[in-house]
């Protein structure tokens, strides 16, 4: 069974170079996205990312169903990149409007962690730092990423929180 690595930490912190680079020490690679393409913008911020992750052996586009991802990882996968879990959540919530149904796939998504088909690596961004959002939706993005980046802590092999590209360990 596999080991988690947790990598947490603000926007544009170094969370996602600090999970490629110890990707790297692995023969057979394969990255989840979780990123829409939903403009312009957007759609550059991916075009980075791909080019950062050359050698990776697969890249699969997953905005939902991360446990689903997981299973259909090859047998020969020695680690995966998951990137990002508040990307996949604000996702979800455009999904599924806000009425909870999200709710099911985060459990899905749990439950698939309790046996990993490889080692994995997984990227959040730490959203509890900054000030309280000004309305009920930012809000309910703010507890349910907390409560998730908190339970993948809490089933992780090791956590690292990374402040201006300096990763911190958390828990080993």
């Amino acid at each position: 069974m596999g080991k988690i690595t947790f990598i947490t930490g603000g926007c544009r912190s170094g969370k996602s170079r600090y999970a490629l680079e110890l990707a790297n020490a692995y023969k057979s690679r394969a990255f989840i996205a979780t990123a829409l393409p939903i403009d312009e913008e957007m759609e550059k911020r991916i075009q980075a990312h791909q080019a950062e992750r050359k050698g990776f052996s697969l890249t699969l586009e997953r905005p939902y169903n991360l446990a689903g991802a997981l299973e259909d990882l090859p047998a020969n996968t020695d680690v995966a990149v998951i990137d990002c879990l508040t990307v996949w959540l604000g996702n979800l919530l455009y999904k599924y409007g806000g009425d909870e149904g999200e709710t099911e796939e985060i459990e899905a998504f749990y439950k698939a962690l309790g046996r990993p088909p490889c080692d994995l690596i997984i990227v959040s961004n730490e959203t509890g730092l900054g000030l309280v959002p000004p309305d009920p939706e930012s809000r309910r993005f703010r507890d349910l990423s907390g409560k998730i980046n908190q339970e993948v802590a809490r089933l992780a092999d090791r956590v690292f929180v990374v402040f201006s590209g300096l990763p911190l360990c958390l828990k080993s």
